[in-house]
C-alpha cells in the first residue's frame, strides 16, 4: 500500500532552510550546506537519493517552487532549470491560480489553490500505487504533520548549525514517532521515523 512520506535535509538545530531566501539563494543563507551529501558524496548515499526521487507524485509549497510572492511571474519555472529532478507530477500549494507547467523529463507542476487535503488527494490519484512525497518546505511539512497526514518522516541531518531560517516542527503537535532505521555517512545521518496516530 502506498504511503505519504517526507524526506528533508535538516540542520542539527532543526532548520530546513537558512534565512533570507532569494532567487540567488534558494535555500537561504547557509542552506546549501544541508544538501552537500547529495552532491559531494552521491555514491555513499545512493539508496537514500534513489528513494527520494522514487515517489509516484510530490506535493510542495509555493515557497519551495520559487521566491515569488503575490501574483505569479509566469516566466518563473522553478529553481531546477528545464528538467527538474522529479520526473513525475508535482502539486504546488498556492493561493494564486496558474495553469499547469509541463517540463522536460516528465515533471508537470500543477498549482493547487484549495488546500493541503485537496493537493494530497490529487497526488494520491496521480501516484497510483506509488508513494506520495511531501517535498517541503518547512511550512508545508509542518501543516501536513499537524494534520496527521504523513506516514513516514525521513530526516537527513547535516552536521551544520544555521541558527535561523525555516524550522521543522514549528507549531507541530506532539508526534508519536517510532524510529525505524538510522545510518551515518560522512556528511549526513539518515534517520527514518514511522508516525503513529
Amino acid at each position: 500500500m502506498s504511503k505519504v512520506v517526507c524526506d528533508l535535509g535538516v540542520s542539527v538545530d532543526g532548520y530546513v532552510a537558512g534565512p533570507d531566501q532569494s532567487r540567488e539563494n534558494p535555500l537561504g543563507e547557509g542552506g546549501d550546506r544541508l544538501h552537500r551529501w547529495m552532491f559531494e558524496t552521491p555514491d555513499e548515499n545512493k539508496a537514500e537519493i534513489d528513494e527520494i526521487v522514487a515517489a509516484g507524485a510530490f506535493v510542495m509549497g509555493r515557497n519551495m517552487f520559487g521566491p515569488i510572492r503575490g501574483e505569479w511571474d509566469l516566466d518563473w519555472r522553478g529553481w531546477w532549470g528545464e528538467e527538474p529532478p522529479y520526473h513525475g507530477p508535482v502539486f504546488v500549494l498556492t493561493h494564486h491560480p496558474r495553469e499547469p507547467l509541463p517540463m522536460k523529463g516528465g515533471t508537470t507542476f500543477t498549482f493547487v489553490t484549495d488546500g493541503i487535503e485537496s493537493a494530497l488527494e490529487r497526488a494520491r490519484e496521480a501516484a497510483g500505487e506509488g508513494n506520495v512525497a511531501i517535498a517541503g518546505g518547512a511550512s508545508t511539512v509542518n501543516q501536513y504533520l499537524a494534520a496527521g497526514l504523513i506516514d513516514e518522516l525521513r530526516l537527513h541531518i547535516a552536521p551544520v548549525l544555521l541558527g535561523a531560517g525555516e524550522r521543522l516542527f514549528a507549531g507541530a503537535p506532539d508526534l508519536n514517532l517510532e524510529q525505524v532505521s538510522a545510518r551515518s555517512a560522512s556528511l549526513v545521518t539518515h534517520i527514518r521515523y514511522r508516525i503513529h496516530a
